[in-house]
């Protein structure tokens, strides 16, 4: 039996933690939901990355460039626009 499928990890505490603060921030109207989605993006890269690690199948490792490019942008838009 795999212990790491019965545990929590840390990147989706990461990733679950960015969605509450985006939802806040985007009804709180405070610009800061773009920087807090960028990390969600790069949360779901790197989990997308750790399974194509343990799969090696090629879905996996397109889905996770996306997402990293996305994650990228937003953060890039971020540090612009503020």
């Amino acid at each position: 039996m795999d212990k790491r499928k019965d545990k929590i990890t840390v990147l989706e505490i990461v990733i679950a933690a960015t969605q509450v603060l985006t939802v806040i921030c985007i009804f709180k109207g405070n610009t800061a939901w773009k920087g807090s989605l960028s990390i969600l993006f790069i949360g779901i890269a790197a989990s997308l990355f750790d399974k194509l690690r343990e799969t090696k199948e090629r879905p996996y490792l397109y889905s996770g460039i996306c997402m990293l490019l996305i994650g990228l942008i937003l953060i890039f838009w971020f540090m612009i626009t503020g």
